[in-house]
């Protein structure tokens, strides 16, 4: 076999593979359109409880739960989100178990739960546009063979799937960024309100019961003046 048979070959090859991509390709894309619709539906849902709650509610919220641990429950139904409220209830647990060391522990899965709920959207930033772009690709080559036979109807119907693909990936990628940056915003400021509230309020209170009582250091006994009489010597008699 020779070489320009052999790349041939492969090149057939790779054409029926991309080829039989087609369907699962497309099939993707409009999976991603509808999880980026129900993540939109989430967002604005989110959104509008964060505005009705007020910018700085969380922080207010975190100081009553420090005041009193007891009402965490209660507090953290009022939370401007999910995770705020649950990273609430847990600084509140910790307190009234007293202790505020698991208040890190806390942020921490607050921080961990919020990557989660990011990288959804983060896929999805990457996965429409390459999706769009496969979807596109992939029609056009038996849509130029089939102009190369004279059905241009083929084409048209090719083609159109191939603008639609790129369509539906664009909006995917468009939307998904927007979210995406929108909430980091909102949950670093909700994570800012938590460490500058519960870490400062709750640590004091806990080590100055660790440490015990203060104790107050004794005074130093006032200088001798050159005249008072010294304390005999051990070594030099009187």
């Amino acid at each position: 076999m020779t070489l320009p048979m052999a790349t041939d070959d492969i090149a057939e090859a790779l054409a029926k593979i991309a080829s039989s991509l087609r369907t699962p390709v497309l099939v993707l894309a409009l999976l991603a359109l509808l999880l980026c619709a129900w993540e939109a539906g989430r967002f604005l849902v989110e959104y509008w409880t964060r505005l009705r709650a007020g910018r700085t509610s969380l922080r207010g919220l975190v100081a009553a739960t420090v005041a009193s641990p007891q009402q965490a429950g209660a507090l953290s139904a009022k939370a401007p989100g999910k995770l705020s409220g649950l990273a609430l209830l847990a600084i509140g647990h910790a307190l009234t178990a007293g202790r505020p060391a698991e208040i890190d522990r806390a942020l921490a899965d607050y921080e961990l739960a919020v990557q989660r709920t990011l990288d959804r959207t983060r896929i999805l930033v990457r996965a429409g546009p390459a999706l769009g772009l496969m979807g596109t690709l992939i029609p056009l080559a038996p849509g130029l063979a089939a102009l190369g036979k004279g059905k241009v109807a083929t084409l048209a119907t090719d083609l159109r799937t191939a603008f639609a693909a790129t369509t539906v990936g664009l909006l995917v990628g468009t939307v998904a960024f927007a979210i995406t940056l929108i909430r980091t915003r909102m949950y670093s400021e909700d994570l800012a309100d938590l460490e500058r509230v519960a870490p400062a309020d709750a640590a004091a209170p806990a080590a100055a019961a660790a440490n015990g009582p203060t104790v107050l250091p004794l005074p130093e006994p006032p200088a001798q003046s050159a005249g008072a009489p010294q304390p005999p010597s051990r070594q030099g008699g009187v």
